[in-house]
Formats: structure tokens, C-alpha cells, sequence
């Protein structure tokens, strides 16, 4: 198992909750103990990067973090390079104090600025940026959001959720802006703040950059991989390269419940689909087609959502929302393709398993 980062597989969530708030050790974030990986026989090669595949060869050319470099062979390839954090290219992203967050390094990096900080500006109000956002106002600090469409969490839910979020954070004090692009982020040396397009100048200490995710789809593209945003497999994890699979967010696959191609970022996907791959390189084949989930904790909400809510025609609020205590129900033409749920886990499940009945899972899908 060849990996970038110098820890071995651990939990990403926590890192802009818990792990955040908590100041845990890298350990307690572990998927497995490390002792499992050499008891099962398994090789890690940590702080490695793979900077080539040869299909035709099949093999890999590797690059530690000392410059050394390596070429291994493979049978079976598993591509699960995972997301980096999509960059913003404006004047100033790279001053000091301009700070992005997807691994354990970054959060080691980030939490001593925010510890010497007072006034936070967060572009983005995704799940990263109101999960930071949500963690900042609980240490009592000042913190500005900046969400460039006209509501937040715009990609991932309806407009009733998101006008509940957009509430609990400015009845938390969140500075909460909505339509506002970023121009520049400015200080001469040194981080001052930020200026929007209208010409609006914020003070900031910290600047975190939370604007979604890229796709680790480079290296496959580059050995000639077809990608979209994501490395294209069947509903097996197949490439179309002999021997060669991929699963987890870097890749796009045929979901035939929900009619077109997804790439999903979650934990549910990330463990399933590698049960799908380690299913068919075993000879044991089971098509992947999930009813997706994923959650996401901001002050004492907990949000819990399943399905796809994009392309909905109607919705529906069931429950207390001054509870709060409830749940949005999506359906297109008729048919319940998602629901978030609010601090709800018994509608959660219940909806997990309405959504896998009204949307039947779709053939095995052939490599696109």
C-alpha cells in the first residue's frame, strides 16, 4: 500500500470537528491499529508519492519523501487516490495565513493560527466551511462566510435546509454573506483580510479556503485512464485497463438508481465501492450501486442526509423545525430520490431503506 501522506489510512471527517477542536493525536484517527497492516502482511510505503503508471508494463514509478525513487510491479493495481482541496487562484492565495483543509498536516498547520486568531474569514459554506465555521463560534471567535451563490450548501441539499443552516449560523453570529465573490486576499508580507468583487474590504487573521474538492484523477489520466472529473469505472470498480481498479472519490460510476454517472465524497462510498473491488478481484463480482449517505455535525445539529437530492421537483418538511427535530423529503416525478434529516436518526435510516425501494438498483453497468 503506497500512500502520500506519512499516516496510515485514518478518518478524514473529524478533521474539521473533533479533531480540530479537540487537538487529538494523529492516532486516534487511525482506521486500524498500525500492528494490523504488518500482522496481516500488508507493506505500507508512507510519505511516498506515485508519479507514474505504465499500463502496457504495469508499473509504478514511486518518489519518497527523501527524493529516492522506486519502481514496483503490479497484478492487481488499486487506484484510491482520493481529493486535494480545489484551488482559488486570486491575488494573495499563497500569503501566509491562507489555509485549505483536507489531511492531518493541514489541520497541524491551521490550528496554531487559529489559536493566535480572532477574526476568521472562511470562503465557502459547503460542509467543510460551516463545520469549521460551527467550531470557531463555540471558541468565541469572530468569524466571516463567504458563499458565492445564493445560498449555502447550494450542491448538496434543498432550499429549505439550507435556509435553516443559513439562520443557526447567523443566530450563532456567524457573519454570513451570501452572492459574495472573493477578489483578493491582501496584506503586504503578512495576511490583513480579504476584498470581494463588489470592493468590500474584511479583516481577517486566518483565511481558510473551503471551496470543495478535486479529484485525484492526474496520474491515472496521464497513463491514459478515462476520466471525468474522476477516474471512470463500471459498477465493479473496473477501468478499462486489464487488472486495474478504482474506487472511493476519485471516481465517477454508473448509477443506474439514479439514472447517470456520480462521484460521490463520503465515507459510506469510500468503503463500500472497496468492498465492490475486493468482491470482483476475488471472483465474487457484486455490482455497486448504494444509496449514498452522509452526515455532518455543526454546533449541537446533527444532519444526516441520503440519496441525491439534485434534479428534485418537490419537497416536503415532516416534523418540528423549531424542535429542532425534522426532515426533508425529495421526490422527482413521484418518486422519493433523497431525504435530510435533522437531528432525526430513526428518519434517517427509514429513509435509507424507503429511497433503496423507490429507486431499484440498475444493472451492472459496462465500462464507459
Amino acid at each position: 500500500m503506497v500512500g502520500a501522506e506519512r499516516f496510515a489510512p485514518y478518518q478524514r471527517p473529524p478533521l474539521s470537528k473533533k479533531f480540530l477542536t479537540e487537538r487529538r493525536a494523529p492516532e486516534t484517527l487511525l482506521l486500524r491499529p498500525q500492528t494490523l497492516w504488518r500482522d496481516q502482511g500488508v507493506e505500507l510505503m508512507l510519505a511516498t508519492e506515485v508519479v507514474a503508471l505504465d499500463l502496457k508494463r504495469r508499473t509504478l514509478s514511486a518518489v519518497d519523501g527523501n527524493g529516492r525513487t522506486a519502481e514496483l510491479t503490479y497484478g492487481t493495481l488499486v487506484l484510491a487516490t482520493g481529493t486535494r482541496a480545489r484551488a482559488l487562484t486570486v491575488p494573495g492565495a499563497a500569503l501566509a495565513g491562507v489555509f485549505s483543509l483536507r489531511a492531518i498536516d493541514d489541520v497541524h498547520r491551521l490550528r496554531p493560527a487559529l489559536d493566535a486568531a480572532s477574526r476568521i474569514v472562511i470562503v465557502g459554506g459547503g460542509y467543510i466551511g460551516l463545520e469549521v465555521a460551527a467550531v470557531m463560534r463555540q471558541e468565541g471567535r469572530g468569524v466571516t462566510v463567504l458563499e458565492a451563490e445564493s445560498r449555502v450548501l447550494k450542491r448538496v441539499t434543498g432550499t429549505e435546509m439550507s435556509a435553516f443552516f443559513e439562520t443557526l449560523h447567523r443566530e450563532r453570529g456567524v457573519d454570513l454573506r451570501l452572492g459574495a465573490r472573493l477578489a483578493a486576499i491582501t496584506g503586504e508580507g503578512a495576511l490583513s483580510g480579504v476584498r470581494l468583487a463588489d470592493g468590500t474590504a474584511v479583516a481577517a487573521d486566518v483565511v481558510l479556503l473551503a471551496i470543495g474538492a478535486q479529484a485525484n484523477d492526474d496520474l491515472a489520466r496521464r497513463a491514459g485512464l478515462p476520466c471525468s472529473d474522476g477516474i471512470l469505472v463500471d459498477a465493479l470498480a473496473r477501468t478499462p485497463a486489464p487488472g486495474v481498479y478504482a474506487v472511493g472519490d476519485c471516481t465517477r460510476f454508473p448509477s443506474g438508481r439514479f439514472g447517470r454517472q456520480v462521484r460521490l465524497e463520503s465515507v459510506q462510498n469510500a468503503i463500500d465501492q472497496a468492498k465492490a473491488a475486493a468482491g470482483a478481484i476475488l471472483g465474487t463480482p457484486r455490482p455497486y450501486d448504494p444509496v449514498p449517505w452522509f452526515w455532518s455535525d455543526q454546533y449541537e445539529i446533527k444532519l444526516q442526509m441520503a440519496g441525491l437530492s439534485d434534479g428534485y421537483d418537490s419537497a416536503e418538511a415532516v416534523g418540528d423545525r423549531a424542535a429542532p427535530r425534522f426532515s426533508v423529503e425529495y421526490r422527482q416525478n413521484g418518486r422519493l430520490i433523497a431525504v435530510d434529516a435533522v437531528n432525526d436518526a430513526r428518519a434517517h435510516m427509514s429513509a435509507r431503506r424507503r429511497i433503496a425501494e423507490a429507486c431499484a438498483p440498475g444493472e451492472a453497468a459496462q465500462i464507459v
